[in-house]
């Protein structure tokens, strides 16, 4: 019988299969979250990402995880699942509650990198504010810059960026590479730059308060 408070489903699992948990997570937080599993110790948990690109697509994002979380069934007694809404409008919720899993709380990863709380207070002063992560920062050109067409028509660059006024890199590690390619990125957009060492926020209380 299901037990969809817990996200356990098959109750023919082994002991050891019941003990483990996979978190279903974005490949956007794959180093930050198997750096935890690793530091911790956490042998219990594993991890399975999906595509970073379904961003692109985020109305693609609830299927795919619902296709995952019931294959991870067949072998985990727990799931969790690593997403904010990242712009699904509230399906992923409807997904999460429907299989009685749960995901970091939260907007989008900026919002529980910085810390939920605080990112609402400052969201009505920082509305021009263009983020970046450490994994945005890494794949800037690749996820940013290509997508949207920079690399071929620099002269795009008012079009998608003329109302931002700043670029905020949310650090969640003190790397001064990854600090001078992030700035490097505010000067290709002719924004102001500024930098802000967040850790791992809310995510790291999500896996804490679930191992």
């Amino acid at each position: 019988m299901p037990d969809t408070a817990s996200g356990r489903l098959r109750a023919d699992l082994s002991d050891a299969a019941q003990e483990r948990t996979l978190i279903i997570a974005c490949g956007a937080l794959a180093r930050e979250i198997g750096g935890m599993i690793g530091r911790g110790g956490l042998g219990h948990l594993a991890l399975k990402c999906l595509p970073a690109t379904l961003h692109n697509t985020p109305d693609k994002i609830p299927g795919a995880v619902r296709e995952a979380v019931l294959q991870a069934r067949e072998t985990y007694g727990d799931v969790l699942v690593g997403y904010a809404d990242c712009g699904t409008g509230g399906r992923l919720d409807k997904v999460c509650e429907e299989l009685g899993v749960e995901r970091i709380p939260g907007p989008h990863c900026y919002a529980f990198y910085s810390g939920n709380a605080a990112f609402e207070a400052l969201a009505e002063e920082e509305y021009t504010a263009f983020y970046l992560t450490d994994f945005l920062t890494r794949q800037f050109e690749t996820l940013v810059i290509k997508p949207l067409g920079l690399d071929r028509h620099p002269e795009l660059r008012d079009q998608y960026f003329g109302n931002y006024e700043k670029l905020v890199y949310l650090a969640q590690t003190d790397d001064p590479d990854l600090t001078a390619q992030a700035r490097a990125a505010a000067d290709r957009l002719g924004l102001a730059f500024e930098r802000r060492e967040t850790g791992l926020g809310d995510l790291q209380a999500f896996i804490d308060r679930n191992v």
